[in-house]
């Protein structure tokens, strides 16, 4: 078997679904949105408590969540995923980023959970933004 068969060996830069590719980027994000959203909704009442939230918010944003992850991996599973359309992804996703922290200051009541894990999922959220925004670089390079 070769290195790029094993399902244990990470993908290639150059292939498809590597993080460093515009469509491997929007499928990571996707597959953590989409998880988090649906942790989000099986577990609201207790994650709302935790993060200090509230059940019907973290309810209302893991199927926001789901939506978005349902959107992205369509976008993902395109063969070759419009520039404008992955930067509107980039762009939803940096603003996900502000609203979050804004969210936590100005209507939130976060518990020290909350303090934690909203900038932490920012974080992450920038992350993937950082991926796409380099990888629609990366392939725009690449174009004869």
């Amino acid at each position: 078997m070769s290195a790029h068969a094993n399902p244990l060996t990470p993908a290639r830069p150059g292939s498809a679904f590597s993080p460093w590719t515009v469509r491997g980027s929007l499928a990571l994000d996707a597959l953590v949105t989409g998880g988090n959203g649906l942790a989000y909704l099986a577990l609201s009442g207790p994650l709302g408590e935790l993060l200090g939230a509230g059940r019907g918010t973290v309810a209302e944003v893991g199927l926001l969540l789901l939506g978005y992850a349902l959107a992205v991996g369509a976008l993902a599973a395109r063969r070759r995923p419009p520039v404008s359309l992955v930067r509107a992804v980039i762009d939803l996703n940096l603003a996900w980023v502000v609203l979050s922290l804004v969210a936590m200051e100005l209507w939130l009541e976060p518990t020290t959970a909350g303090f934690v894990w909203i900038p932490a999922q920012a974080a992450a959220v920038a992350l993937f933004a950082a991926l796409q925004f380099a990888a629609l670089r990366r392939r725009a390079r690449e174009l004869p």
